[in-house]
């Protein structure tokens, strides 16, 4: 699944400040509850599942990317949303760079292979320089996902 399917705007976070990956996570959280993607009376057991995913390994990769992410019953299809620091934010990353692309993804716990081709698809896309750099310097969230859906639009990200 493509990222522009189940982002929009509201879900995106161009001048993300996070003192640590916990705040960044709770911070994602609450976009998709204001973007009316989480119902509020969800909002912290769905932090608690993404936060319980986040102990038991890091979700931070390499190359200044997080995707923190987990599956419950709480949602009926992917919730996503983006931030973006420009400073970085510490994540126990693979190569111990801070992150400053983070993908928040919430996913039904009955949709394990949407939840391993959305991983994949993401990993691929954020793989390339441009598309990193692209978004690292949107200065919108509206120019985020212009990025995001122009990237997506070349064969190579089909998912």
């Amino acid at each position: 699944m493509r990222l522009s399917e189940f982002l929009r705007p509201e879900l995106i976070k161009v001048r993300l400040e996070a003192k640590d990956k916990w705040d960044c996570i709770a911070q994602l959280i609450d976009l998709a509850v204001a973007a009316k993607e989480l119902k509020p009376e969800t909002r912290d057991k769905v932090l608690e599942i993404v936060y319980d995913r986040e102990r038991s390994m890091s979700t931070g990769m390499e190359r200044g990317i997080a995707i923190p992410h987990a599956s419950t019953h709480l949602v009926d299809s992917i919730v996503g949303a983006i931030g973006i620091s420009r400073s970085g934010i510490p994540f126990d990353s693979l190569d111990g760079q801070p992150a400053q692309l983070v993908v928040l993804l919430v996913i039904p716990k009955d949709k394990f292979q949407q939840h391993v081709r959305t991983l994949a698809g993401i990993a691929r896309l954020f793989k390339h320089d441009f598309m990193t750099t692209a978004l690292r310097d949107a200065k919108s969230p509206e120019e985020a996902m212009d990025i995001i859906r122009n990237e997506e639009r070349k064969d190579l990200f089909t998912t």
